[in-house]
């Protein structure tokens, strides 16, 4: 398959896609590594992590720059996409206290009970365009620093950066087979999800083909978390600070192109505030600049044409189906090659929920307006809906923040924060069509997945004794 930039739509190079048969000799090099990795010592691991954690802040310029290239997206987010990914490793690298098991002394006369948390073996990780760097190291870190080896699948569109952290991997001291990446297509993901080697699964994408992954992966025995897509809302109560709920809903709906999965692309607005926040919302649409992401815009282009002529099919769907058009980025100034893929921020009013713009994941930087007359309508529209990925409240009320909290059905809940995106040491994931199975990435829900759990009872019935040795005890 050949790789554009989308920027210019220049072709830069191709991706050879691995065969079901090349994939069984990835997973067989993955295999042979799994037990000397899953038997090496915490203080071992530890010290890789932290070695790739230097690594990879050294080089978090130049993968960036890798992403820019590849997906589009402007440099600073690029640059931010590392850096969260860099706080999973860091929450790796506290891998020996993660992995504790329990214990209980005397649960019966001179019997203990213990339990101890063990890798599975060889994982498979999924991964889409959108995050071609953090979205790996939501898993990688983890499942290899549970003792796990690990078969990575990048998206062919952006991957660069893929390749690029895997030799950082390398370069830490990881030994080989433990961390391998093969490139391909749907065969190659069904290769990843029958072969019985691979233990566990875990996928990022869209609903569809999440569904899929986590069908076919439980049907051949694996564990899988399969996060699936979103149609974030934001809403915004009349007691808000409205110059901060426009900022938000600019930066959360049009940052990446839109290309998030915790992007906002409902603006749910109550009636007496939604001309005013629109307006708010218009002027600084103004002021985007749309083109190169390598060369200080505000947004890139699309990730493929493909991409961008869906996008622009439902800006067409959404004019077609009576919605007011407030901006159109059809119509956008576009700083960069004639030929690049590129969108500009749009704005819809007036949108309802029979519409296509409001039914469907656009994945792109469209922005729909639904107004609501009250608080408990806004909910209720949440709540109706397919999705459970994100969402976030705008208000200065914190009896109605706390209301939200607990009553919306939605896995990451913002109170005047955009996109709820969890710190490292808590769990990514949504509700509803948004997650198939039941673990969230990274945190202590990431540490379970990639272990199973040993319960030990023991007894000793004669005290032993391991000999003298006067020497300072040490770690190896």
């Amino acid at each position: 398959m050949t790789s554009s930039i989308p920027a210019t739509g220049e072709v830069t190079g191709t991706v050879d896609f691995a065969s079901a048969e090349v994939v069984g000799e990835v997973v067989a090099k993955a295999s042979a590594a799994a037990k000397e990795w899953g038997q090496s010592s915490l203080t071992r691991r530890a010290q890789v992590l932290f070695a790739f954690r230097q690594l990879l802040q050294d080089n978090k310029e130049r993968i960036a720059a890798l992403i820019t290239a590849e997906h589009g997206k402007v440099t600073s987010d690029a640059l931010g996409e590392v850096t969260r990914g860099l706080e999973v490793v860091e929450f790796a690298c506290g891998i020996p206290h993660l992995l504790k098991g329990g214990f209980s002394e005397n649960v019966s006369t001179a019997v203990d009970t213990y339990s101890i948390l063990q890798p599975l073996g060889v994982v498979g990780v999924i991964s889409p365009f959108n995050f071609p760097a953090m979205v790996p190291m939501w898993f990688v870190p983890v499942a290899v620093a549970c003792g796990n080896t690990v078969v990575i699948k990048p998206s062919e569109k952006d991957p660069s950066a893929v390749n690029a952290v895997a030799e950082l991997w390398r370069e830490a001291g990881l030994p080989d087979g433990v961390v391998n990446v093969v490139h391909g297509d749907k065969e190659a993901v069904d290769a990843i999800l029958d072969d019985p080697r691979i233990a566990a699964v875990s996928f990022v994408g869209s609903t569809p083909i999440a569904k899929y992954v986590y069908e076919r992966g439980t049907q051949a025995g694996k564990r899988v978390q399969a996060l699936g897509g979103a149609k974030n809302h934001m809403l915004v109560l009349p007691d808000a600070d409205l110059d901060l709920a426009a900022d938000a809903a600019v930066n959360a709906g049009f940052g990446s192109a839109g290309e998030r999965c915790m992007a906002i692309s409902v603006l749910v607005a109550v009636d007496t505030i939604a001309d005013e926040l629109i307006a708010k919302i218009t002027e600084r649409m103004a002021t985007l600049k749309t083109g190169d992401g390598a060369k200080g815009c505000d947004m890139g282009p699309i990730v493929t044409a493909a991409a961008r002529d869906r996008i622009v099919g439902y800006i067409e769907h959404g004019v077609a189906a009576g919605a007011t058009l407030v901006v159109d980025g059809r119509e956008t100034e576009f700083h960069g090659g004639p030929n690049g893929f590129f969108v500009g921020p749009t704005l819809f009013d007036g949108v309802t929920p029979d519409m296509p713009i409001y039914t469907d994941e656009i994945f792109g930087p469209v922005l729909s307006v639904v107004r609501v007359r009250s608080y408990d309508e806004g909910l209720d529209l949440i709540n109706a809906n397919r999705y459970g990925n994100g969402t976030a409240i705008f208000t200065n009320d914190g009896g109605a923040a706390r209301r939200f909290q607990n009553e919306v059905q939605v896995g990451m809940v913002g109170i005047n924060v955009p996109i709820p995106v969890p710190m490292a040491f808590y769990s990514f994931g949504g509700w509803k069509d948004s997650l198939f199975g039941d673990s969230h990435a990274h945190g202590i829900e990431g540490v379970h997945f990639y272990t199973r759990t040993k319960a030990i009872t023991q007894r000793w019935l004669d005290p032993s004794h391991g000999g003298v040795n006067l020497g300072f005890p040490q770690n190896s």
